[in-house]
């Protein structure tokens, strides 16, 4: 079952999605916390964006002793306006993601799905315009490889902990774990890089040296722009 998420957190969502990862990343490197990468992941639906908080889940290798292992089922517990974060150790041997899951979570208002490891089914996802990120696709079925071991609990993705509730932001550069508590802070400096740099191309197209337009309107810590600079 899922519920709709709070005001609070739709108003956070547009202005997040609104950037991109660059700006986050460079507003992330401004507090001096770790980066927040999540290294290896790249877009499966070109042009897409996954934006917002971390449902996580984690899988683990079946035991040789077992019999028949189907395929997981919690899609259906994933709160509308979550970004499903699956790991599956960075496996390209078999897939965590399919179609059907891609179609399910559109449906139940899932904001999209970063896998550290594989999907498959993309060329569906893509005509669904679901977001979809991944470390590598394959066609191989997880069923009788992989099992579910939990969801709910932080995860590790090549050395980025997420936990639930992290705020996540994909696109084309790759994706990035913002921790829930420096979310607000971190999109209020995104915003201001983003426009300290839309000046700085603003100067440059219309005449001024880069290297001056970049003086003037503080490239060096752009995250410190208010919003009220005289562009004249």
């Amino acid at each position: 079952m899922t519920t709709a998420a709070p005001v609070e957190t739709e108003a956070l969502r547009e202005r997040m999605a609104g950037l991109d990862t660059a700006a986050l990343s460079d507003a992330m490197d401004s507090l001096r916390t770790p980066p927040g990468v999540l290294p290896g992941i790249a877009a499966r639906t070109p042009g897409s964006i996954a934006c917002g908080p971390a449902f996580t889940v984690r899988y683990r290798a079946v035991d040789d002793d077992t019999g028949f292992r189907n395929a997981a089922d919690y899609i259906d517990d994933v709160p509308s306006g979550s970004v499903v974060v699956v790991d599956n150790g960075g496996s390209l041997m078999c897939t965590n993601w399919g179609s059907l899951l891609s179609s399910v979570a559109l449906h139940r208002g899932v904001r999209g799905t970063v896998v550290h490891g594989s999907v498959r089914d993309v060329k569906e996802s893509r005509t669904a315009g679901y977001p979809l990120f991944s470390t590598g696709v394959t066609m191989v079925s997880g069923k009788n490889r992989v099992v579910l071991d939990r969801t709910g609990a932080e995860v590790d993705i090549a050395g980025t902990p997420v936990r639930p509730g992290d705020w996540i932001l994909a696109d084309d550069n790759g994706a990035l774990r913002i921790p829930a508590d420096l979310v607000e802070e971190v999109v209020r400096r995104a915003e201001a890089v983003e426009r300290t740099e839309s000046r700085i191309r603003a100067a440059a197209l219309g005449g001024d040296r880069l290297d001056e337009a970049r003086a003037r309107f503080g490239y060096a810590r752009p995250w410190e722009d208010k919003g009220d600079h005289d562009d004249h």
